[in-house]
């Protein structure tokens, strides 16, 4: 019996160690392909991908059996760590005016992918469609703190009484057509800068002009 339960807890933090090492594998995998993505945008390929981690493709095959369940993977990562920063701030900047910590939840960008090139993920749409629908699922989730925050501000006086369905729709809208859209290519725009902007008119737009 003794032996038994002896194997079972060895089996279960075998298990336990496992899908730890196979998790940080994902993630080391995700990480990369963000970095290749810096120079190649979404065409990078998975020669490319292998190069810069130092492993074979057929090991990252063993991972994610395609690029599409890749571009998956790297969308769900970018918007949990967007979730991960935004709750950070919050306890970061509880001090800070109500503005201000509204901007920088606005414009969180995880440090993986700063210096991504997003401005040619238009290209996904039509190639991978499931992703693109991933990302608009995910564009239109998540917003709680943020509209808590919005509803802070104009209980405060700060911001003007608006429909907070309207205001996320606008920056759900506008965030989908960088990402999706050609324009930021053609006119060389960095998407960085850009979602920065739009939020500065956004939240600049509904404040309260004393």
């Amino acid at each position: 019996m003794l032996n038994t339960v002896s194997g079972f807890r060895q089996n279960r933090l075998k298990g336990r160690y496992m899908n730890r090492n196979n998790l940080a594998i994902k993630t080391k995998i995700i990480e990369a392909a963000f970095k290749v993505s810096e120079t190649k945008g979404p065409k990078f390929t998975m020669n490319d991908l292998a190069k810069e981690l130092g492993m074979s493709k057929k090991t990252i095959y063993t991972v994610y059996e395609d690029k599409e369940s890749l571009f998956f993977a790297m969308v769900d990562y970018f918007f949990d760590s967007v979730k991960a920063g935004e709750d950070l701030l919050l306890k970061k900047e509880a001090d800070l005016p109500i503005d201000v910590r509204f901007k920088h939840i606005l414009g969180v960008l995880p440090e993986t992918s700063v210096d991504v090139n997003f401005t040619e993920l238009y290209t996904v749409r039509d190639k991978y469609p499931k992703v693109y629908e991933r990302i608009q699922s995910r564009l239109e989730s998540g917003w709680e703190l943020t509209l808590s925050l919005l509803d802070e501000g104009i209980e405060q006086g700060v911001f003007r009484p608006v429909d907070k369905i309207v205001f996320q729709l606008t920056f759900e809208a506008a965030i989908e057509r960088f990402l999706t859209g050609d324009e930021l290519a053609q006119n060389q725009l960095n998407y960085s800068d850009v979602l920065q902007g739009l939020v500065d008119i956004l939240v600049d737009g509904i404040k309260v002009v004393s």
